[in-house]
């Protein structure tokens, strides 16, 4: 059988396989072997190396699309340079992810617009992208969700399932009032998280001004002790990016 006909035979038995991945690298490994005259062994190496790879990438992938982001940030897009009140070092380091193997929570606190969800997002991806299991969720969603499954008597799963995380973004926490009993959900939520894993929270109200959130102050002051005890502050005093046309409709 000549190449032609030996190159057929073997995209005709990985088809049959069903080996699209062995499929997507035959090529690439048929002229590596051929330009660096490498044995079987190792041109067989090489194979399994790029479906590996490839493999890495598509779960990489997946683990982001399955975070629940509204929109793919980077910390290479941020702009330190507009917000000189944020510590560019202290952002880079939080995105060793060394917070999450700590069990650390990360509080980004500012004005709206000045680049807390991109920061906590960016921060997200790296996590997901590192394989930590990672959701990204709005506050006003997230209580909303705990609300619906209380009603539906499945709140316990539904915290099990958030408590599973490794990383949990809560995003723009005090934009909407929230009532006592959802307070309760939300403490149950927290609590169960509290030193087992991370939580990342975005907010434009002061700390001290939580129990007006809540609607109680024993239980804000519950979600704060647990929340801030092992915690990251990044206080964010810049413009807004939005009212400067930096990025669109998305600056928080």
């Amino acid at each position: 059988m000549n190449s032609t006909g030996t190159y057929a035979k073997i995209r005709d038995n990985l088809t049959f396989l069903k080996s699209k991945k062995s499929l997507a690298v035959i090529d690439d490994t048929i002229n590596h072997v051929s330009k660096n005259n490498l044995s079987f062994i190792d041109g067989f190496l090489y194979f399994t190396e790029q479906q590996v790879e490839k493999k890495k990438i598509n779960l990489i992938n997946h683990s982001v699309m399955m975070a629940g982001f509204p929109k793919i940030k980077s910390l290479a897009e941020f702009d330190f340079e507009y917000q000189p009140s944020i510590n560019k070092q202290q952002i880079q380091e939080l995105n060793s992810l060394r917070f999450i193997e700590h069990r650390e929570n990360l509080i980004f606190y500012g004005n709206s617009g000045v680049g807390k969800t991109h920061l906590a997002t960016a921060i997200g991806v790296t996590a997901a992208q590192n394989r930590n299991s990672t959701y990204f969720i709005k506050c006003a969603d997230l209580m909303t969700a705990l609300h619906k499954t209380q009603a539906e008597e499945r709140l316990s799963e539904r915290i099990k399932k958030f408590s599973g995380y490794k990383l949990l973004i809560i995003d723009e926490l005090g934009y909407l009032p929230i009532s006592k009993n959802d307070s309760k959900l939300l403490f149950q939520l927290i609590d169960r998280r509290y030193e087992k894993s991370s939580t990342v929270i975005t907010t434009n109200i002061n700390f001290s001004q939580w129990d007006e959130i809540f609607g109680d102050a024993m239980i804000a002051n519950a979600i704060i002790d647990r929340l801030f005890h092992h915690a990251t502050f990044a206080t964010i005093k810049g413009k807004s990016y939005r009212l400067q046309n930096y990025y669109g409709d998305d600056g928080k």
